[in-house]
């Protein structure tokens, strides 16, 4: 897996942590720059260890799975993806009342960071099968998503909820494109 994938991975995880930056974001009367460093770091660093994590547990299983692992790649970024998706595309209630996203507590934001890096620690797992080096995909992994949660966190601030939906479809279609690659290099269909 080359850089780019990597790189489209990194921003396709995270977009579930921007989207939970702009809420954060929104939130502020003034844009508190503290703030929105903490909750950066907060994402970039559960982004960066859950794949980490995913990746230790699939090593351990890799031998028994070697032959099937482009299918589990294909299925677990299709769900991860799809999942996404899914929640961009039906979570439609503009009526319900705002959340108060002002607050920085640290106990919800752990919650917050623990929820949107859960896929990651699946992305974690196909790593382990594709033999992908963990150490740079994962640093990879929390400075991207560090950076565009900082980003969110003033966007949200500066522009309100406009982009946080499109975000969400994007980060979906990116992880499900992503799994067909991995699918159709490993049926010989393409060659990267």
């Amino acid at each position: 897996m080359g850089f780019t994938e990597l790189f489209l991975i990194a921003i396709g995880l995270s977009m579930d942590a921007f989207a939970v930056s702009v809420c954060k974001g929104l939130g502020m009367q003034k844009l508190n720059l503290r703030h929105g460093v903490v909750i950066a770091l907060f994402f970039g660093v559960f982004q960066g260890v859950m794949p980490f994590i995913g990746w230790a547990l699939g090593r351990q299983f890799e031998q028994y799975i070697t032959s099937v692992d482009h299918w589990i790649a294909f299925v677990l970024l299709l769900i991860i993806g799809g999942k996404m998706l899914w929640e961009a595309l039906t979570d439609k209630d503009e009526n319900a009342p705002a959340k108060d996203c002002s607050k920085l507590d640290l106990k919800e934001l752990t919650l917050l960071a623990v929820a949107t890096s859960i896929d990651a620690l699946a992305v974690g797992i196909t790593f382990a099968f594709l033999q992908v080096s963990i150490l740079p995909s994962v640093s990879l992994i929390a400075v991207t998503t560090f950076l565009l949660s900082l980003v969110g966190v003033w966007m949200g601030n500066r522009f309100g909820s406009h982009y946080k939906h499109k975000a969400e479809i994007a980060g979906g279609a990116i992880l499900v494109l992503i799994g067909a690659k991995i699918l159709l290099e490993h049926l010989g269909f393409i060659a990267f």
